[in-house]
């Protein structure tokens, strides 16, 4: 059984209806889980918020994202040893997906020099549920919500889904087709989650 898990993708890529859904249904199961999310509600968290909402410098944005799952990390050890599982609605790959877009302009390698700020910082997941998905697809669903945030934009997510497909040559990603169904991905995550493999 997975007991650490992540769910990332671009926004609109449907990851957080399918975290709720796979609680749901591990809850059923009689696993005991709780849910967690990046950024945190945290003081920490609640900066890096404030950093996006006012176009804060990339730089100093990257280093609260990092901040936040510091301490983040000691929290889901210590959910660890409570729960049987974690599961978690974006973690370390959107820092090096979305920061590394913003700073591939300003820094070399953005996404090596964001790894080695984080390096050994805090817990790595047993396995991570990368949605995939078109950002035009992605956008058309979103495009409701009442204030997109800066991250929220074609151009932008395109870069972000390429620094993405950087990430998954660990073992650990498991690749979703972000346009399945509820249901048939729900199913697909529950049955990695639970699997002895």
């Amino acid at each position: 059984m997975k007991r650490f898990v992540t769910f990332e993708g671009i926004d609109g890529s449907g990851k957080t209806t399918i975290i709720n859904e796979v609680f749901d249904e591990l809850i059923d199961k009689n696993y005991s889980v709780i849910v967690t999310r990046e950024p945190t509600d945290s003081w920490v968290g609640k900066c890096v918020q404030e950093c996006i909402a006012t176009h804060t410098d990339p730089i100093v944005t990257s280093f609260t994202f990092i901040s936040d799952r510091i301490i983040h990390g000691k929290e889901i050890l210590n959910w660890l040893k409570k729960y049987d599982i974690v599961l978690c609605d974006r973690y370390a790959e959107s820092t090096y997906a979305y920061q590394g877009a913003q700073l591939q302009d300003s820094i070399d390698n953005p996404i090596k020099w964001l790894m080695e700020l984080s390096k050994n910082r805090f817990p790595i997941p047993d396995i991570t549920f990368l949605f995939e998905i078109q950002p035009k697809i992605a956008m058309k669903r979103i495009q409701d919500r009442e204030e997109l945030i800066p991250f929220e934009k074609v151009a932008f997510l395109e870069k972000v889904a390429k620094n993405y497909q950087k990430l998954i040559d660990d073992k650990r990603f498991n690749c979703i087709d972000a346009t399945e169904s509820v249901e048939d991905i729900t199913k697909h995550c529950l049955d990695v989650i639970l699997s002895d493999k």
